[in-house]
Order: C-alpha cells, then structure tokens, then sequence
C-alpha cells in the first residue's frame, strides 16, 4: 500500500473522530488538539497497537486525551451550540434566536436521554454515521445499534411531545 493511501485512510479515520467529538459536545479547538494527539501518538506507538479496529483506538485516545486536558485546566464545557449557518445569519435578528433556543431545547432533551440514547442519536443523525459505522465505534453489533437507536428515538419523542404539550397548555 502507498504512503499516500495510507494517509488518505488515516486522514478519513480522523475526520471521522474528530465530528464524532464534535457532536460528544467538545468545543472545536479542544476536538482539533485531541485528534493531532491522538494522530501523534498512532504514529509513534502505530508497531505497539493491537486493537483490530484503528477507529475505536483513535476516539478512545482522543476522550482520553479531552477529558485529561479538561482535568489539567479544571474546565469542563460541554457546548453543544451548533453553529448557525451564514445563511441565517442574514435573517432577522428574531429568527436567529428562534433556532437557538430550538437548538438549547433539543440539547436539553437529548441531557434528559440515558447516554447510550444520546450518542446513538448524535453519531446518527449529526455525525452522520452508517449502522455498520457506529457499531465499530461503540463495539456493539449492528442489531444491538439498530435496536437502541430504535428505543432512543422513541424516547426522544416522547420527551419532545411532553415538552411540547407543556408549553403549549
């Protein structure tokens, strides 16, 4: 295999954890820094790695390495802000803010899920992952995927009808 396949599929593998911290909620600096280092130290231990699947190496480094930098600094930000589109930005103020608080309500849905629930979710449907895609990252079989993401979107809209009837009674 050439040297340029091969950074061509390493370069994927880490795009993909990188959106993959991204959609865990790790502010985008944070997410750029943990996926160089774990790149840094795939590249330096590549001979020692025994896992079958780099993917899941690469994430769990990256956590790692995330939640150690937020230990160090004693920060911890969960920003699950998602970045209003230029489009929008030319709308009317009024607009701009309606869609963040859809954004604040649906993250505060998504805090209400067990964890499993909320990142089946955010790796589906932010991250934009295949069935096959996320069982290789959580380790799970695709049956198992397909079944809880099937009871997360379940529970996820019944938590937003419950919301939403709420507010409106």
């Amino acid at each position: 295999m050439s040297k340029e396949i091969l950074f061509e599929k390493m370069n994927n593998e880490l795009n993909i954890v990188y959106r993959y911290l991204l959609s865990k909620g790790v502010p985008h600096t944070d997410a750029e820094d943990a996926v160089q280092e774990a790149a840094y130290r795939y590249l330096r231990y590549v001979d020692s790695i025994k896992s079958p699947n780099v993917r899941n190496w690469l994430i769990r480094v990256s956590i790692n390495y995330y939640y150690d930098q937020c230990r160090k600094n004693k920060k911890y930000i969960f920003n699950f802000d998602e970045k209003i589109n230029e489009e929008e930005s030319s709308d009317l103020p009024e607009m701009i803010l309606l869609a963040k608080e859809r954004i604040d309500e649906f993250n505060k849905l998504l805090l209400r899920l067990k964890p499993l629930y909320a990142e089946l979710l955010l790796l589906k449907y932010q991250s934009n992952l295949s069935y096959a895609e996320i069982s290789k990252v959580l380790g799970m079989s695709n049956s198992t995927i397909k079944n809880n993401l099937f009871r997360a979107r379940k529970k996820f809209m019944k938590l937003y009808e419950e919301a939403y009837y709420e507010k409106g009674k």
